[in-house]
């Protein structure tokens, strides 16, 4: 089996990322539809760096989480997300998500995705802050994130340029105390 079902929710599930997707990740990393909104367009990603970077990012270190987003109707690897940055002394972490199917977006896979990570980073993690940026013009990612609870939270003025013109990085976060559901089916105890 190439996926496990670490975080299970409703129609998907969070498995540990691993190399043997290097294709796939590479493919989302070079496609605009996904990198202008991560602020990665101006990077070329290679198959063999993609591999290496697959290979050698999760070696004992525990400031960051990284899964991928599985259909639980056909174990189809959709997207990928992650609880980055991690301070145990602060509880905070930064959030990082993409939906790299594009068949797969607008569809709520992305909330339901974010649920679940929050779910685990506050209720297993310990965690009391998670943080997220993101750039003025998706809109549609900034409408999940306040479905989800966020709030906006500053704003860095044109920070990111992309196609000819600048835009504003919106900064985001959800505190534990605002975060009261539980979303992981998976759960041994309640």
């Amino acid at each position: 089996m190439k996926y496990f079902k670490k975080i299970v929710g409703d129609t998907i599930y969070l498995s540990p990322r691993n190399s043997e997707d290097v294709e796939t990740f590479t493919k989302w990393l070079n496609d605009f539809q996904v990198t202008d909104g991560l602020g990665r367009s101006g990077l070329i990603v290679t198959l063999n760096g993609e591999k290496e970077y697959l290979e050698n990012v999760h070696d004992n270190d525990n400031t960051r989480y990284y899964f991928v987003i599985v259909t639980l109707e056909n174990d189809e690897m959709i997207g990928t997300i992650s609880l980055e940055n991690i301070n145990y002394i602060n509880r905070s972490a930064k959030l990082g998500i993409f939906i790299g199917e594009e068949k797969h977006r607008g569809k709520g896979i992305g909330k339901e995705a974010i649920q679940l990570i929050l779910d685990y980073g506050f209720h297993y993690l310990n965690l009391n802050s998670i943080q997220l940026s993101v750039f003025a013009f998706n809109e549609r990612a900034i409408a999940c994130y306040k479905k989800c609870g966020f709030k906006e939270v500053g704003r860095l003025r044109e920070a990111y340029y992309l196609n000819g013109k600048y835009y504003d990085k919106i900064l985001m976060d959800i505190l534990k105390s605002e975060f009261n559901e539980t979303y992981i089916r998976n759960k041994y105890i309640e």
